[in-house]
């Protein structure tokens, strides 16, 4: 018997037609980001000749592929990726930068330019619900209810019973 295949798995972002702005936007906001392939469609396709249809790049080892697929298809908050960030300086950074031209909503959630919900949130978030008490956690959650970008040391605060 062979060795077991671990296929790769890739997340596809449907956009109407700017995929390709998209992708590089995002390339340009995370380090150790790439546009890896651009196809286009051709002629008799189901897009427009000449326009990206599909768009591979790479987010921090993580492919995406970004499909310009027509208006059929809108996001929606039931898919975000989450940025794991490791202090205030850096949810900051990635919140400043996705924000540009999106919209925030609250609890470390945003809409890019694009309408793609994201999460900004501190490692540190996942660290105290796994050690905390029941206590520390509602305290934590109540906290974070309150807010629109996070603030660490004031969940940090809460968490401690500050």
């Amino acid at each position: 018997m062979g060795a077991l295949h671990h296929p790769q798995i890739s997340t596809c972002l449907w956009f109407d037609k700017n995929g390709e702005e998209a992708a590089n936007f995002y390339v340009s906001v995370f380090d150790n980001s790439r546009i890896k392939h651009i196809a286009y469609y051709g002629k008799d396709e189901p897009g427009p000749e000449g326009q990206a249809m599909l768009v591979t790049f790479e987010i921090n080892g993580n492919e995406y592929l970004a499909l310009n697929g027509g208006p059929q298809f809108k996001f929606s908050e039931a898919v975000s990726l989450v940025v794991n960030c490791r202090d205030q300086k850096e949810i900051n950074r990635y919140w400043n930068a996705l924000l540009e031209g999106g919209k925030p909503s609250q609890c470390g959630w945003l809409k890019d330019k694009f309408g793609f919900s994201w999460q900004i949130v501190p490692v540190q978030m996942d660290e105290m619900m796994k050690k905390g008490t029941k206590e520390q956690n509602s305290r934590l959650m109540q906290a974070m209810l309150k807010m629109v970008r996070l603030d660490l040391a004031e969940l940090e605060k809460a968490w401690n019973g500050n």
